[in-house]
């Protein structure tokens, strides 16, 4: 399948625990054009006290990535900056004072929250993105157990305006069983709006949407996989919430 998007992913260079060296960031986009992808949102971590790369160097690891990707690989591979948002009680303040980019300067937040976060706090989080005029999207969200424990807890999320999306290698069951069968009913309730590969590195934790393509399409028909993969993240380059 072509024309895929993969709106969660570490690529840029040496601005996080992603892509070490633009060596690394090259062959991690080319195995993504391989894969089918034309168009990714890069989005790196902004997590306090951890992941704090100031934003004007991660600006500029991205323009030089940008114009490398187009010699190497074309122009019609489309980047676009994002951030992957570690969520915390001043997040919208951040995000109006615009110190961390939304994605590719839509509405949208790629909001990630800890593994052991209630369902209460990510509630509040999103309830508070909300009302000021922001589209959460809960980064990877069959990492949060106390969440994705009731689907109840994950359909009251969705009706606050929250979007779900989980990773490639979860729905190839590479996280074990218990996540990919939490998937499939997130696939099978039509709870599911998009997939990322979340993909760090090309030995391990690798670009992988064109194989997550072909099982979703296997499994769920050519017109879900497309929902999922094209036209619903196409709605964030367009800022259509």
């Amino acid at each position: 399948m072509k024309n895929l998007f993969d709106i969660h992913c570490h690529i840029i260079p040496q601005v996080d625990d992603g892509a070490k060296s633009m060596d690394m960031a090259l062959k991690m986009l080319q195995m993504e054009y391989d894969d089918g992808v034309r168009s990714i949102i890069l989005t790196p971590h902004y997590r306090r006290e951890m992941f704090e790369t100031p934003e004007e160097k991660i600006e500029r690891q991205f323009a030089l990535l940008k114009e490398k990707a187009q010699e190497k690989i074309g122009k019609t591979l489309h980047l676009y900056l994002g951030c992957e948002f570690h969520a915390n009680m001043t997040m919208v303040e951040t995000l109006l004072d615009k110190e961390r980019p939304t994605m590719a300067g839509s509405d949208y937040v790629l909001t990630e929250f800890s593994s052991a976060t209630d369902f209460t706090f990510a509630r509040e989080r999103i309830y508070d993105l909300v009302s000021h005029g922001f589209i959460p999207i809960v980064a990877h969200v069959e990492r949060y157990p106390e969440i994705r424990k009731d689907m109840g807890n994950l359909a009251a999320l969705k009706d606050i305006g929250a979007y779900l999306q989980v990773n490639a290698e979860s729905i190839l069951g590479g996280e074990g069983f218990a996540v990919k069968r939490f998937c499939k009913k997130l696939i099978k309730n039509d709870m599911l709006d998009f997939v990322g590969t979340d993909c760090h590195r090309t030995d391990k934790r690798i670009p992988n949407l064109g194989p997550c393509a072909e099982y979703m399409e296997k499994k769920m028909g050519k017109e879900y996989t497309e929902r999922i993969l094209i036209r619903n993240p196409r709605k964030i380059i367009q800022n259509i919430g």
